[in-house]
């Protein structure tokens, strides 16, 4: 069998006869529980359920699955605890995202929670796309915008990211900076490629600057930043990543409307496993003792 988590969720329906009792019962979404009983019946090609307005009752061929995974319901719980108690020693591997403009932040966050954790093999992997927690691709997720709304994730808030309008002193000492939003016209800027970025931050700035002035554009923040430092034009960067450097000059910001929330997402499945509990834990604190 491909998948031991589908047939103990159609175990544990079949015991409810819900799918909401056999989600309460496993502590995850009716989303899920609906995912797997439909994934099995496909893999296995038949039906093992009748639906009905009263719940689920098993089909024949639902009644002889069900007594193999009730014979080894023990054999299951023994391995489950033997996995458990590996997981109270905070080990394994540990696979995170973020987009890859967070890279300078989060790692050095990552270095610190793995010498705090060394049996934790930390796997850090970052760029535009969403990586799917729900199959398995990461166990923590660092994501900015919107608030997520996958039914199968549990969304906290972490921190926001304050953006002010940079220029390099370069750019500054041979061109000056625009004192006000009408100048614009007369400065070069760097801005996003991608017309679909949600950043508030991006938006602005395509509203608010004619296409003309934009002699930089990149898909990658972390490329855009590398513009505006080496003298390409006026763009947005973050308040802390320009704190740490000397030679830029700040044009205008940070502004409320420029703000990007940022979220820690993991999936329901995995968010009380101890080495994701270890990290959501050490990640917050180190955020609101110092920000991100």
């Amino acid at each position: 069998m491909e998948s031991w988590d589908e047939v103990r969720t159609a175990f544990q329906v079949a015991r409810a006869g819900t799918v909401s009792g056999a989600a309460e019962k496993m502590g995850v979404h009716h989303a899920t529980v609906i995912r797997h009983i439909d994934a099995l019946e496909q893999r296995l090609g038949v039906k093992l359920f009748q639906r009905h307005a009263r719940g689920y009752t098993a089909t024949e061929a639902g009644e002889d699955l069900l007594r193999v995974a009730q014979a080894t319901e023990d054999q299951f719980s023994q391995l489950l605890s033997r996995m458990q108690g590996s997981e109270r020693e905070v080990s394994g591997d540990l696979v995170v995202t973020s987009l890859t403009s967070l890279v300078p932040r989060v790692t050095p966050l990552l270095v610190a929670f793995q010498a705090a954790y060394p049996s934790v093999v930390v796997r850090y992997l970052t760029g535009e796309r969403l990586f799917r927690l729900e199959y398995g691709e990461a166990h923590v997720a660092i994501r900015a915008g919107a608030a997520p709304e996958q039914p199968d994730n549990v969304v906290q808030t972490l921190t926001n990211l304050n953006f002010g309008l940079y220029a390099a002193r370069s750019y500054a000492d041979q061109h000056g900076v625009p004192e006000n939003e009408a100048a614009f016209a007369q400065h070069s800027f760097v801005a996003q490629d991608d017309a679909s970025n949600r950043a508030p931050f991006n938006r602005w700035l395509a509203q608010n600057v004619a296409a003309e002035n934009v002699v930089f554009r990149s898909n990658d923040q972390t490329a855009l930043t590398a513009a505006v430092v080496a003298g390409a034009g006026i763009g947005f960067i973050s308040l802390q990543e320009a704190g740490m450097r000397d030679d830029l000059v700040q044009v205008a910001g940070p502004r409320p409307e420029w703000s990007a929330p940022l979220w820690l997402v993991t999936h329901v499945d995995l968010h009380r496993t101890s080495k994701v509990q270890a990290f959501v834990q050490f990640l917050t604190a180190r955020v609101r003792d110092g920000g991100l």
